[in-house]
């Protein structure tokens, strides 16, 4: 038997991993790590290269490892300055994602990983037993369940039905199947008005000038990061951790996400875009009402300004799902071990994020006590802090 099982393999699985073995809570041969791709942080790797993302929003103290200075360090020797932007110094994605490489390297991390999707995760004794979709059958002393929502993509209705129409020309920008946006044909029309969206619109107007248009339902929405750095320390989560009922702290996220908003420097370039017409964006939304696919266009009309538009493809850039992630093996573990969730499906934890006896949390799943910052990379630091200090 092992000690460890982590379920999920992108920042905040790894994150875990890295604080358990570099803390001597484990080694890295009584480790294993379950994910659905084929190496540590696949789908991040993936996903901010698809939108062509050059900086992190994060500052540099934000990474994997458990120094907080460690990937300062490590770009001293490895990088040039120009690889950290602002007074925060936030790293480039090419330094962050070798500082990572470095990392899992330095903890040997691909040795316990397993590419695999679990299927059932139940309590034996006192041990966990946790078995994959490919029939793998894994036992041990602790598991955490690190999985987020990303493969939760926000489909609206009426976007949904033009994929039965002809799903070549629409995707959600974070659909698994995607693996570059340049394979679809312009001139291209962008759903969203966050970073994500922002960042897209930038890549394809530098490929495709004059041919892209970026589609938000709201005016920019201008914050440094995506919550208040307040939330990172006791300044706000003394407070919220306070809150007895677990709607109100439900509550106090949702006010505290700078959700669909960006930093003033990729506003800075958006505008810069705009000034030379590269990029089109319209504060509006598509009338579902008026779609029409044809052989070359999408047709839709603007639902305000009532304006048509012609689109070759159509690219969702609007989020996720908030629901609890994990259907199916989750839902039928809280119902079989009788978890305590709130009204809003997530977990009731410790403040060592603890569900029940040996079974943690990090990430989303973690966030009615890790507060609004629990999806980011801080929020992986703090919950593996959290899991180290509490065993």
């Amino acid at each position: 038997m092992i000690d460890w099982i982590i379920i999920g393999g992108g920042i905040q699985g790894c994150t875990v991993a890295s604080f358990l073995i570099k803390s001597g809570k484990t080694t890295i041969e009584r480790l294993r790590m379950i994910d659905p791709h084929s190496k540590p942080l696949f789908n991040w790797k993936r996903m901010t290269g698809l939108i062509g993302m050059p900086f992190l929003r994060s500052p540099f103290v934000h990474h994997i490892d458990v120094s907080p200075f460690s990937l300062q360090y490590f770009a001293k020797k490895n990088f040039s300055l120009d690889h950290f932007y602002g007074g925060y110094k936030r790293p480039s994605l090419d330094l962050f994602n070798a500082h990572c490489d470095e990392t899992i390297k330095e903890v040997d991390m691909e040795k316990c990983w397993i590419q695999g999707r679990v299927k059932k995760v139940e309590r034996d004794g006192e041990r966990w037993t946790v078995q994959t979709e490919d029939g793998a059958v894994l036992h041990s002393k602790y598991v955490v369940i690190a999985i987020g929502v990303t493969e939760q993509p926000i489909w609206p209705k009426w976007a949904k039905q033009v994929k039965k129409m002809n799903r070549s020309r629409i995707c959600h920008v974070f659909d698994q199947e995607v693996q570059t946006v340049e394979e679809f044909v312009p001139p291209f029309l962008i759903i969203g008005g966050g970073i994500t969206a922002a960042h897209l619109a930038i890549k394809l107007s530098g490929q495709f000038p004059g041919q892209v248009t970026l589609l938000t339902r709201h005016l920019f929405r201008i914050h440094q990061f995506d919550s208040d750095p307040g939330w990172l320390g006791q300044k706000y989560l003394r407070l919220f951790q306070q809150i007895g009922c677990f709607h109100e702290r439900r509550k106090k996220i949702q006010q505290a996400r700078n959700k669909g908003s960006m930093p003033k420097d990729v506003y800075r370039i958006l505008r810069a875009l705009q000034n030379t017409k590269s990029l089109n964006v319209i504060k509006d939304e598509v009338d579902a009402k008026s779609i029409v696919v044809e052989n070359q266009y999408i047709n839709i009309r603007l639902s305000h300004s009532r304006e048509p538009m012609q689109a070759g493809s159509i690219l969702l850039a609007n989020g996720f799902d908030p629901s609890l992630p994990g259907k199916g093996w989750l839902h039928a573990l809280i119902q079989q071990e009788n978890l305590t969730c709130a009204n809003c499906g997530y977990p009731i934890v410790s403040q060592a994020l603890e569900w029940c006896p040996h079974l943690f949390v990090a990430g989303a799943l973690a966030e009615l006590e890790v507060g609004p910052a629990a999806r980011n990379i801080a929020g992986a630091r703090m919950a593996a802090e959290r899991i180290v200090t509490g065993i």
